[in-house]
């Protein structure tokens, strides 16, 4: 009895969504409209989203602006190779100072263990002192680095907000379409409810 009464749904279902399929291709059909744009907003890749897309369609369509587009990330490019040369010329000097200090506590001679711990301490507080300029240097860098992509982001901002506000207007958010789907969702219901 179930089934015959599963099987019975099921037909009028698909018989009620077969009549009502160009009605609801036409409420499709209408929602659609006007969504057609001249502004490319669209996301280029996986890994972009629609902020950069829009970006980079400006970039794509003004030569000032691709020059300054590829200013900026040159600099931050070299911002951050300079940075890493630095990073990995100290990085080597402070691991050579931990294990020639591991190796000089393992010096079975005292006398040679002591003189050979103040010689590194002593050169390690000499490289300390050449490499705080470099630090502070390094520092500035960074700060710098910051700075522009922070004025760069609200260049981007100012650049790409009318090009979405324009995208919104040529795509008017109307309910009518909404409204009449849900009705017949809601008439749709009303079928299913009444079956036994």
């Amino acid at each position: 009895m179930k089934k015959i009464l599963f099987a019975s749904a099921l037909a009028l279902s698909t018989l009620s969504c077969r009549e009502n399929k160009s009605q609801n291709n036409n409420i499709v059909e209408k929602a659609a409209e006007s969504t057609e744009s001249s502004i490319p907003i669209k996301r280029l890749s996986k890994t972009q989203d629609i902020f950069d897309g829009i970006y980079y369609e400006k970039v794509k369509n003004d030569q000032e602006l691709r020059k300054i587009d590829e200013k900026i990330s040159l600099m931050q490019e070299d911002a951050h190779q300079m940075q890493s040369i630095y990073n990995s010329i100290i990085s080597n000097s402070e691991d050579y100072y931990l294990i020639a200090e591991s190796r000089a506590k393992s010096i079975n001679d005292s006398v040679l263990r002591k003189e050979m711990t103040e010689l590194i301490k002593e050169s390690s507080e000499n490289y300390d002192l050449k490499v705080q300029k470099i630090k502070e240097l390094k520092h500035q860098i960074n700060r710098n680095k910051q700075s522009i992509y922070s004025i760069y982001s609200a260049f981007k901002i100012r650049k790409t907000l009318p090009e979405i506000e324009k995208y919104q207007n040529a795509h008017p958010l109307k309910t009518d379409s909404l409204n009449q789907f849900i009705n017949k969702q809601n008439k749709l219901l009303e079928e299913l409810k009444k079956l036994k």
